[in-house]
This record gives structure tokens, C-alpha cells and sequence, in this order.
């Protein structure tokens, strides 16, 4: 193994393609590259966003690995292309074991694989847990700001869910200039709840942190509302609960009914995906038979063509987008590689002459 300050080289000096070496990305460079830079990290995912409604992405389906004997369990593959100047192919490969939490690992593993955009090959594998709460966090941020603007900026945050989404999502809140007076928290553990707290507490958070006894209270007392939970089906029903037109960070996907969505504007990140594998969204369509319930996506609303309305609940449903990792996966890579931290694995690709 070898380390190098060099990016991925596409040319030899005559002009041809070549190979370009293969990096292993540790989490702890990860952490570094990330850390302290919310603000950027919102802008990147921004971008992708943009080039994504452009046309100048490429995003299927994900696909979900199941298993009969772990039902509570999955593992999901992300690929996705993204132009613009990332110029970028890629995977990400993450799991998702509920079980891991109570023996106090987390819930979520995961890596990245980047492509050359020009051979094919793969230039790098990412540890991508944090990428991938990044991002997460970044759209939820980017959301809020853009789901506010035509309306009183939130002052009264609330968590439904305590785990490792919630903490990177109060992260990018604070570090993009967010400011509460108060923050609730519910967790159908309360030990994590507590621990949540604690964290919000340690890290400086504005105002006093409640645990509460039901996501009813956190809901009815808070006028950003955050959903990062582990929930397969809605248990939220009553849409009287958001009676007082709060922005809903929809993260989890599948905590609110379809009666909730029904009396709500609609925000998600696009429109195919989010409408499959029984999100509430994909329900609600079930429901009626249609799409109406949709207002548009987060693209619409930063380009003008939605404006959320004032006077209604707005939920922000985002499925996650490929495209997303790969855009900050790849300015951890560039960064990684500028300061000269890149771990190549030399003669990775070991046959490269055809015939031998």
C-alpha cells in the first residue's frame, strides 16, 4: 500500500486512458474531511439537486436486499451517475439491521464505490456511514430553509426519533445558522432519548432540551418537526396534531398516515422514487389512486415554481437520492486527496493487458 497526493489520472502522457489507482477512504478521514463544514456540504447537495431536475444525472431505483429470516433487516444499493463538474459514477451499498442498536453498535454500515467517469473503473471505496448521514442531514437543512422562507422562521424544534440521523440532522441545523429557543425529543427508548438530550445538551445547543412521553407532545409543541425513526409503517394518524402548520422533516418516510399527508403540502425529493416500497407517500397514492397530494419537489420550491403555503402543515419527504452520496463522496475524495491522505491499494487491477 502505497499513499499519494495524486486524484484519479485518466491520461497517459500520450493522451490515452489509463487506469486510475484504487484508494481506500477510512471513516476517521471521512470524519475529517466533513467535519465543521455544514454549510459547504449543503451547497454540494444543492447542486445535485439542480443538475438531477436538469437531466444531468442519472438515478435508478434502488434496490433492496431482504431476507426471510431477518425481515426487520435490509441492505440497499444506490447507483447513480452525476455530471456537472463532479463528473462522477458510483455505488452505495448500505444496511440497515435494527437489531445492532441494542447491542450498542449502530444501526447503519455502509461504503461508497466511485467510477471513473471516462473508463469505468472503480477509483475508490469509501467508508460511507457518514457520507451517507450527511447528506441526509444536509437535505433536511437545505429543506428547512427552503420550506421557511415564506413563512416565520421555526424557533420551536422537535425530534421524533433519538439515533444517529437525529444528532447529524441538530448538527447541520446549528452548524448552517439555525437557533431554537427549545427542542423536544421523543424515543420509543427512553434510554435513547435521554442520551440524545445529553448529547444536544454537550454540544452547545441553544435553549433547554425536553424528553417528552409521547411524539403527540413533541409534535403539538414544535414548529419544525424532525422524523428520523426506524418505523416500516405509519403510527402517526391524527392530523390534528400538526393543527398548527409546522414544517415536518418527513426523513423516515413511513411514520405518517395517509390522512396526515392528506390534510398537508407535499414536498419530496423526486417523485418516482419517493412513491414506492410503501413509504407513506407511496400509500397515500395507494389510497386515492393519485398524485394530487403532491405539491412538487424541493427542486420546485428552490426554482419557484411551488411555493409551500403558509397556512398548511408542510411535510418534506425525501426517498435519498444516489446522486446525493456521490456528489459529497467525491469532494471527500478530492479533499483526501489534496492533502495528500489517499491509501492506494497498488496493483489492485492486476491484469491489464488483454491477452495477458
Amino acid at each position: 500500500m502505497t499513499t499519494t497526493c495524486s486524484p484519479a489520472t485518466r491520461l497517459t502522457p500520450s493522451g490515452t486512458l489509463r487506469v486510475p489507482p484504487f484508494a481506500v477512504i477510512s471513516g476517521a478521514q471521512v470524519q475529517r474531511a466533513l467535519q465543521g463544514r455544514e454549510e459547504h456540504i449543503v451547497e454540494l447537495v444543492q447542486v445535485a439537486y439542480r443538475l438531477h431536475a436538469a437531466g444531468d444525472s442519472v438515478n435508478p431505483p434502488s434496490s433492496f436486499l431482504r431476507f426471510h429470516d431477518r425481515p426487520s433487516s435490509r441492505i440497499i444499493a444506490l447507483p447513480a451517475s452525476l455530471g456537472g463538474q463532479t463528473r462522477v459514477d458510483g455505488l452505495k451499498w448500505i444496511s440497515s439491521f435494527p437489531q445492532n442498536v441494542t447491542a450498542g453498535i449502530p444501526r447503519a454500515s455502509a461504503v461508497l464505490i466511485l467510477n471513473d467517469h471516462d473508463t469505468g473503473y472503480p477509483f475508490a471505496c469509501l467508508e460511507s456511514s457518514i457520507i451517507s448521514a450527511s447528506r441526509t442531514a444536509a437535505s433536511a437543512a437545505l429543506a428547512a430553509d427552503w420550506l421557511s422562507r415564506k413563512r416565520p422562521r421555526p424557533t420551536h424544534l422537535g425530534f421524533v426519533g433519538a439515533g444517529v440521523i437525529a444528532r447529524y440532522i441538530h448538527t447541520f441545523l446549528a452548524g448552517t445558522g439555525w437557533s431554537f429557543e427549545n427542542t423536544g425529543v421523543f424515543d420509543l427508548s427512553p434510554d435513547n432519548a435521554t442520551a440524545f438530550r445529553c448529547c444536544l445538551e454537550q454540544s452547545g445547543a441553544a435553549g433547554p432540551v425536553t424528553v417528552h412521553d409521547s411524539a403527540e407532545q413533541v409534535i403539538r409543541l414544535s414548529d419544525l418537526v424532525v422524523f428520523a425513526t426506524v418505523a416500516s409503517r405509519p403510527h402517526v394518524h391524527d392530523p390534528a396534531w400538526f393543527a398548527h402548520d409546522p414544517v415536518v422533516l418527513h426523513i423516515s418516510l413511513r411514520d405518517l398516515a395517509p390522512a396526515v399527508l392528506l390534510a398537508s403540502a407535499n414536498i419530496v425529493d423526486d417523485v418516482e422514487h419517493c412513491l414506492r416500497a410503501d413509504t407513506s407517500p407511496h400509500l397515500t397514492e395507494q389510497l386515492t389512486g393519485s398524485r394530487q397530494f403532491l405539491d412538487g419537489t424541493l427542486e420546485d420550491v428552490m426554482s419557484g415554481r411551488v411555493t409551500p403555503p403558509p397556512d398548511r402543515p408542510v411535510i418534506f419527504s425525501p426517498f435519498g437520492l444516489g446522486v446525493l452520496d456521490l456528489a459529497v463522496g467525491k469532494y471527500v475524495y478530492d479533499q483526501v486527496a489534496e492533502s495528500g491522505g489517499l491509501n492506494v491499494i497498488d496493483d489492485f487491477f492486476h491484469e491489464l493487458n488483454r491477452y495477458g
